[in-house]
């Protein structure tokens, strides 16, 4: 492993949060760390995005993104969108909890969900991951 393909920036959040981001450019990984870490519940979002939550204090602890230079490239129509098509497959407790922790600060800062209304009583998840320009300059 070689230390000159990872980057590391530490960042404060709008909330207070002190967030570790550290993205191996090698990997195309991009890891957001919130706070102090501790024991966490991974949560897979889609097959490129998982989050860690400690479920007992509802805290995110991390925040995984491989590929991230492709999930954050822009398109014409605007940034990559992506279904949170994984949170069908836990628990509906697990899911409210998750979408709580992902629409509130500090993750929301990094990473935005939205949805798309695909019928009148059907709405679908989705997401789309900043671009961080300090990493544009790693």
């Amino acid at each position: 492993m070689n230390n000159s393909s990872f980057f590391q920036t530490q960042k404060t959040a709008a909330d207070g949060t002190s967030v570790r981001l550290v993205y191996d450019r090698e990997a195309d990984i991009l890891e957001f760390f919130f706070g102090e870490n501790e024991p966490a519940t991974g949560v897979e979002l889609t097959d490129h995005l998982i989050l860690r939550i400690n479920i007992q204090t509802r805290r995110a602890i991390s925040l995984s993104v491989l590929h991230f230079s492709i999930l954050t490239e822009h398109t014409e129509y605007g940034p990559r969108s992506y279904a949170l098509d994984k949170l069908d497959d836990v628990s509906e407790d697990l899911r409210k909890l998750v979408i709580q922790v992902l629409t509130t600060m500090p993750v929301s800062q990094f990473l935005k969900v939205t949805h798309f209304q695909a019928s009148p009583t059907e709405q679908i998840l989705v997401t789309y991951v900043e671009s961080q320009p300090d990493l544009n300059a790693a």
